[in-house]
């Protein structure tokens, strides 16, 4: 996907995180959306920093790079909700896409795509990362209600 959508999906995606984990009273919701989102923001426009070096869906878009991510709130104890961005960054590339990414790299240079999806120039790219984004924020309900 390209940058249009993937900001779309960060937001959502921050809305949705922000209500389920961060709402606390109506005066706190306005500052807890713009912190929780703007982070998702940022973890969901990084991955594509490997278009300026590297090889782009690969250098920055695998399982080793979400590791770190997620590691880096508890070694640092900032920036908990970039992990979430830069994961729903590999899940709309590999599910709204056709080409997806290297989840395995650098092991493994092959591009992991479990759909031929929706090609990034197609005019059904927004609603298709609008849907996705929606099952993401519902992926996250379910496993908060679990927890």
């Amino acid at each position: 996907m390209n940058k249009r959508e993937h900001i779309i999906n960060a937001v959502l995606v921050g809305v949705g995180v922000c209500l389920l984990f961060e709402y606390n009273s109506k005066i706190a919701v306005l500052r807890s959306l713009v912190a929780v989102t703007v982070l998702v923001t940022l973890g969901a426009l990084f991955p594509d920093v490997d278009t300026e070096f590297g090889r782009h869906r690969k250098t920055l878009h695998n399982l080793p790079v979400l590791g770190l991510f997620v590691a880096f709130p508890f070694v640092f104890d900032n920036l908990q909700y970039v992990w979430i961005g830069v994961l729903t960054h590999y899940v709309l590339d590999c599910f709204g896409s056709k080409r997806g990414i290297a989840l395995f790299y650098p092991f493994d240079d092959d591009e992991w795509n479990p759909l031929r999806a929706v090609p990034v120039e197609n005019r059904f790219a927004g609603v298709v990362t609008v849907l996705i984004s929606v099952v993401e924020v519902a992926v996250a309900t379910i496993a908060v209600a679990a927890y």
